[in-house]
C-alpha cells in the first residue's frame, strides 16, 4: 500500500477538500517555534494549516504513528493514533477546533452546502471509510484526554510545556 500523504496529494477531490475546510497542508511541517516532546520520542512535522498550526507524528515508524496537532498560539493535544484517523476527523469534523461550540458544524454547511458531497468524495479517493461526526469527534476526545497525556509539547527554548486545548481540560 503506498503513502496515504502521496494520495492526498495526488487526488485533487481529497486536496481541495482537506485544504477548505479541513485547513490541511501536507508538506507545511515546519512549526513557528522549536518543539520537542518531553518524552524525548522522535517528533515529525507533516502537515500544517492556514494559521500557523502544525501536525506531528510522534515518535518512529510511518503513517500509523500518533498525531499531535500543535497550533501558534501554545496549545497542543493528540488528535489522531496514525494518519488514517486524522483523515476521517477532517473529512467528517474539520471543524473539530470548535467542536466544543454546538452549532460548528451547522456553520460550515451553512457556508458550504456542497460540502457532503466533497467529502464523500474525498473519502471515496482515498478510500477511507466514514465515522459519524459525533464517532469522531468522540475518539478525537478520548485520544487526547487519555493517549494525550503521553504526548507533552514543550517550547524548547523556555522549557516550558505547550497547554492542553480548553476543550480537552474538563474532559481530564
Amino acid at each position: 500500500m503506498g503513502s496515504l500523504l502521496a494520495a492526498v496529494r495526488e487526488n485533487e477531490d481529497a486536496a481541495r477538500y482537506l485544504a477548505r475546510p479541513g485547513d490541511f497542508e501536507p508538506g507545511r511541517g515546519d512549526h513557528v517555534e522549536e518543539v520537542h516532546l518531553a518524552s524525548g520520542a522522535a517528533l515529525e512535522g507533516f502537515a500544517g494549516d492556514g494559521g500557523g498550526g502544525t501536525y506531528f507524528f510522534c515518535g518512529t515508524g510511518g503513517e500509523e504513528r500518533p498525531v499531535l496537532y500543535a497550533d501558534s498560539e501554545g496549545g497542543a493535544a493528540l488528535v489522531a493514533i496514525g494518519l488514517p484517523e486524522l483523515l476521517r476527523l477532517l473529512l467528517v469534523a474539520p471543524w473539530w477546533r470548535d467542536a466544543d461550540q454546538d452549532d460548528a458544524g451547522a456553520e460550515y454547511l451553512d457556508d458550504m452546502p456542497d460540502l457532503p458531497a466533497r467529502r464523500d468524495r474525498a473519502a471515496a479517493a482515498l478510500g477511507l471509510d466514514l465515522p459519524t461526526e459525533a464517532e469522531a469527534l468522540a475518539r478525537l476526545r478520548e485520544v487526547a484526554t487519555t493517549a494525550g497525556e503521553e504526548y507533552v509539547l514543550v517550547l524548547t527554548s523556555e522549557n516550558e510545556p505547550y497547554e492542553t486545548f480548553p476543550m480537552f481540560r474538563s474532559a481530564r
